[in-house]
């Protein structure tokens, strides 16, 4: 059910929110957000425990920076090192983050790391399982004003819940197969859609067309996004 009270407020969001069918409208709508807020992207975080080995690529369940960003911030960085991510865990107080803030120690500036200078987080979380989130907004600016902050801090509360209820809690088309599922955790253990064929006795153009049911059913575009989902979603470990 999309739909909410009347008496739940989304004011500029309303029309688009009461619209919103997939991830790509949430996709623009966060998108667009951050633009009027002078924000250059937008992220969301899925956390895990605190003390958890974890990757920024691997957690963010949407977002718009640039192609593989997140990526690359693994090869070089700890996420969970991070001054961010440690608080993340320890308040959920919206909060502002500048690239000069003092007492972030070598490793643990995670604006640094990856270029932005500001960053605007709102903490937010799954009403149904208590699972936690944060909605990230990253630009170049110096800083918000006070209404600004509390107004994007409304918005994207309101727009994640939406997208919470309407797009990652349906877990409809995740409904993998057996063989599919195999084949993914094979997938996984990084072997090659050739090495697949042989140890599961199919044809690779099988595998290759199971893969491409498995990319569908995830809602995901490549193998790195499928094998991360995957293990966020427990389906593999």
């Amino acid at each position: 059910m999309a739909r909410l009270l009347e008496n739940h407020r989304r004011y500029d969001l309303r029309d688009d929110l009461e619209k919103a069918l997939n991830r790509v409208d949430f996709f623009r709508i966060f998108h667009t957000m951050a633009l009027r807020f002078g924000f250059n992207h937008f992220g969301i975080l899925q956390l895990g425990n605190e003390n958890d080995a974890c990757m920024l690529s691997t957690r963010l369940v949407l977002h718009d920076l640039p192609s593989g960003l997140a990526e690359e911030y693994d090869k070089r960085h700890r996420f969970g090192d991070s001054l961010f991510y440690k608080t993340l865990h320890t308040s959920i107080i919206s909060s502002v983050w500048r690239s000069g803030d003092p007492g972030c120690a070598n490793g643990q500036n995670l604006l640094v790391q990856l270029g932005f200078e500001l960053l605007l987080s709102v903490p937010v979380h799954a009403a149904a399982t208590g699972a936690r989130y944060a909605v990230l907004f990253l630009g170049d600016g110096n800083d918000i004003g006070r209404s600004e902050h509390f107004e994007l801090t409304y918005d994207a509360v309101c727009a994640f819940d939406y997208f919470y209820r309407i797009a990652l809690s349906n877990k409809a088309g995740m409904g993998l197969t057996p063989r599919e599922t195999e084949i993914l955790k094979w997938i996984s253990h990084g072997k090659t859609a050739s090495e697949i064929a042989l140890i599961v006795s199919v044809s690779e153009h099988t595998v290759n067309s199971h893969t491409a049911t498995i990319l569908k059913k995830l809602d995901v575009v490549n193998r790195t996004q499928m094998v991360a989902k995957a293990i966020r979603e427990q389906i593999i470990q």
